[in-house]
């Protein structure tokens, strides 16, 4: 899968039942992200916080999906533990479904196996740490890969997020350890003519040894 590509339409049984993909997720962004399995630690840290997390993606208009190699059964029994870790309402209903993809075949589409980490009960490679952001009209927008060891960051995730959907509105990059309110930059694509028009709020020429005037920084255009 490489950026820009049409995310492939699938159908899949979940811990809420069967789902077609596309309309699942129709209408909105969506984060599919991938565990190497059921009941195991790192993954039961991850899906917690991904739950305490979900009204900051719903405000985004993105819905969140997890895909593991155990079956619907399993997760729903998984699930509980989740909520008791997180400290989550254990009456309620999970915010997000996960995907059973027992025969690994999601997985092995999507390049998602890690062949260093194999599972003791099966001798079969685990699912990876995939993070797919995927938009309205099903492009992949961003792909992370993570071992099968190392849990995910996702407060990074959403920051990550919020600059892909602000530099879908505006011709504006953000430079590195941004966050929303922070000084953005002007495309390079962008002519000094558009700048009073497109940047009201003024931008900044920093100077460099070079003497080439490519840093360009405005305040973030729709920061509130």
């Amino acid at each position: 899968m490489l950026l820009g590509d049409v995310f492939p339409d699938f159908e899949a049984e979940t811990s809420i039942g069967k789902l077609k993909f596309w309309d699942w997720s129709r209408g909105s962004w969506t984060i599919l992200f991938s565990h190497p399995a059921d009941y195991t630690p790192v993954c039961t840290t991850e899906l917690a916080r991904v739950a305490k997390l979900t009204g900051e993606f719903a405000a985004r208009n993105i819905k969140v999906i997890a895909l593991s190699i155990d079956s619907a059964e399993s997760h729903l029994g998984w699930i509980k533990d989740i909520k008791k870790y997180g400290g989550l309402d254990e009456s309620a209903d999970f915010p997000f479904p996960i995907i059973a993809d027992e025969n690994r075949q999601l997985a092995t589409q999507f390049g998602m196996l890690d062949p260093n980490e194999i599972s003791a009960k099966t001798g079969l490679p685990l699912t990876a740490r995939t993070v797919f952001v995927i938009d309205q009209d099903h492009k992949l927008r961003l792909s992370l890969l993570y071992p099968a060891t190392t849990g995910r960051s996702f407060d990074e995730i959403l920051r990550a997020v919020d600059s892909l959907l602000l530099t879908e509105k505006f011709k504006v990059a953000t430079p590195a350890d941004w966050k929303v309110g922070d000084k953005c930059m002007v495309q390079p694509s962008v002519p000094d003519a558009d700048l009073a028009t497109l940047f009201p709020n003024g931008v900044e020429r920093v100077e460099v040894p070079s003497g080439k005037g490519y840093i360009r920084l405005t305040p973030q255009p729709d920061a509130k």
